[in-house]
């Protein structure tokens, strides 16, 4: 590995140190460093302020920073396959599917006598069923058509599919049913609570540890499949693989935080820039740890004191990364082109 691209990641590493530390530090409750070593260390202190820092503001931490580089992975995943800048982890629709499930459950439930107030653990599921089944369905095409447009719009459609029927379900549904959905779709990273932080954290871990496996692979895809065949590469098991990672990461973050907006689509582009290669052995870690930072950058903006609770999460996410967006489309840059 180049100079260059350690001292990038170790850069990076430090820069998202320090933004993880400051989600311990500030809040609405200022709480010391002395505190926060306190609490993490097992120290004598103020039992509320030991509180706060391990069951609000580290399991925040901690999701928001899995969340990142989850997302991240799966748009450079998603960017590879489909050798598309403006891919990310919803074009295949699995975003889509855990939202239609958390709405089923949410919007629905109540009209069916399910659920009169669903819980945060039946949301979970529901939205990781959700994703689940859609990712079923997409590799069920795969099987059957083997062509990645193909396949692409079929994700899109099913994508589709997905929100004409959370619509319908809109308008059939409750004042507090619809209020509840709105606010799940506006995304958290503060609604994980300390008994569940393993069931994000390893599924994200796993997945991310299979995309850093693929990276020679994904290096042979940049020039399309059938020199990726010539190499050695099979395409079909790679493709299959590449899926489920992104099934895997996309579904279980949209599960805890909801449906985050750019992150996935905004990261890999901004790691391009950075390190100026579309050689995944750097542009994975060091996607990795933009996608860690910028998810702790957004997760301290909403929580940042004086902001109060009025900012949700996809609107910063959203005026982050649509200008990335937007540059990808207007400047034609050599990054977009080799995605």
């Amino acid at each position: 590995m180049p100079d260059r691209s350690f001292r990038l990641m170790l850069l990076l590493a430090l820069l998202g140190l320090g933004l993880f530390v400051a989600h311990l530090l500030i809040g609405p409750v200022p709480i010391g460093i002395p505190d926060v070593l306190g609490s993490l260390f097992g120290h004598d202190g103020d039992p509320g302020l030991r509180r706060i820092v391990l069951e609000v503001r580290l399991p925040e931490a901690i999701t928001a920073l899995c969340a990142g580089g989850g997302l991240a992975v799966c748009g450079l995943l998603m960017q590879t396959l489909f050798r598309n800048p403006l891919a990310g982890p919803s074009v295949l629709g699995i975003s889509s599917g855990a939202s239609l499930g958390v709405a089923l459950l949410l919007l629905a439930g109540p009209l069916w006598g399910i659920v009169g107030s669903a819980p945060d653990l039946a949301v979970i599921i529901g939205a990781f069923s959700g994703a689940m089944v859609v990712l079923v369905l997409i590799m069920v095409a795969d099987r059957r058509m083997g062509d990645g447009v193909a396949l692409l719009i079929v994700g899109l459609m099913i994508g589709y599919l997905c929100s004409a029927l959370i619509s319908v379900l809109q308008v059939a549904s409750s004042e507090a049913a619809l209020k509840g959905f709105v606010l799940w779709g506006m995304g958290s990273f503060g609604d994980v609570i300390l008994a569940r932080l393993p069931w994000l954290v390893l599924p994200v871990l796993a997945g991310i540890s299979i995309a850093l496996f693929l990276v020679k692979p994904l290096n042979a895809l940049l020039l399309g499949a059938d020199y990726a065949a010539s190499q050695g590469v099979s395409v079909r098991p790679v493709r299959r693989w590449i899926m489920w990672t992104t099934g895997l990461l996309a579904g279980v973050i949209t599960a805890f935080c909801g449906p985050i907006a750019f992150l996935g689509l905004a990261t890999p582009h901004v790691a391009r820039g950075l390190c100026r290669t579309s050689d995944h052995r750097v542009l994975m870690p060091v996607s990795i740890l933009c996608g860690a930072l910028l998810g702790l950058a957004c997760g301290l903006v909403v929580k940042w004191p004086g902001l109060g609770e009025g900012i949700p999460l996809n609107a910063v996410t959203s005026l982050m990364g649509a200008p990335v967006v937007a540059w990808i489309l207007l400047s034609g840059n050599r990054w977009a082109r080799t995605a």
